[in-house]
């Protein structure tokens, strides 16, 4: 059940974060499809990981899409089928914080901003949901907040859209077990949120607890809720 070999999509790979993680599934033999809107920074982003392609023997595909672009989205799942790629999993990577100044000081523009990440969350899991519950191991995995638990003024939006994305990964996890159970399989597909209270301070210990993921038993991890600390 190990991660090797398996194709998994990062959705928003250039940032600092995305390193990281990819990093660490090409090291244990992944397959990384990295996806990002800027060509020059998913250039750099293969270049920065050569050496981890080298020494663990997986590979990197790079792709130009917006994730909040639902036709952009179903056109990256057309091209990686076209090419016999089926995802085995999907980390959203996409985020960023903005806030501050209490109640107040949410402003609309702030949130907009904000909900792209919950965006990305729900076109990507609706385009790859089909493949990540054919694969005998699938694994769709947010990156939240501690702030879901204890929202404060200052940061409401943020909470908003990172509990409102927590929602949307527990339901798509219902979809997993419900498929199974129709179909009177074991559970092989499972979605999970990934806690964190500040993702710079663990984002290796975040990078190997998704490495992880394909360690475990589908059934044991679906619909959790598991703080990285």
């Amino acid at each position: 059940m190990a991660v090797a070999g398996r194709t998994v999509l990062l959705a928003g790979a250039t940032s600092p974060s995305g390193v990281t993680i990819a990093r660490a599934l090409l090291s244990a033999g992944a397959r990384v499809v990295a996806v990002g809107r800027d060509r020059v920074k998913l250039d750099a982003l293969a270049a920065a990981v050569r050496d981890a392609v080298d020494a663990g023997g997986g590979s990197i595909r790079t792709e130009e899409c917006s994730l909040t672009n639902e036709a952009e989205v179903a056109a990256l799942g057309g091209r990686l089928a076209a090419d016999g790629v089926r995802v085995d999993g999907l980390i959203p990577l996409v985020g960023g914080w903005r806030g501050g100044g209490g109640l107040a000081g949410q402003s609309e523009a702030d949130y907009r901003a904000l909900e792209q990440s919950f965006t990305t969350v729900r076109v990507t899991s609706r385009a790859f949901d089909a493949d990540l519950r054919a694969s005998d191991a699938g694994r769709f995995a947010i990156l939240s907040s501690t702030a879901v638990a204890r929202p404060l003024a200052g940061g409401a939006n943020y909470a908003a859209v990172k509990a409102a994305s927590e929602a949307w990964t527990r339901a798509v996890a219902q979809g997993f077990a419900k498929a199974a159970r129709d179909a009177e399989e074991p559970l092989r597909s499972a979605a999970v949120v990934l806690r964190v209270r500040g993702l710079d301070d663990v984002i290796h210990a975040v990078a190997a607890r998704i490495v992880a993921l394909w360690d475990e038993d589908a059934a044991a991890l679906n619909d959790r809720i598991i703080d990285v600390i």
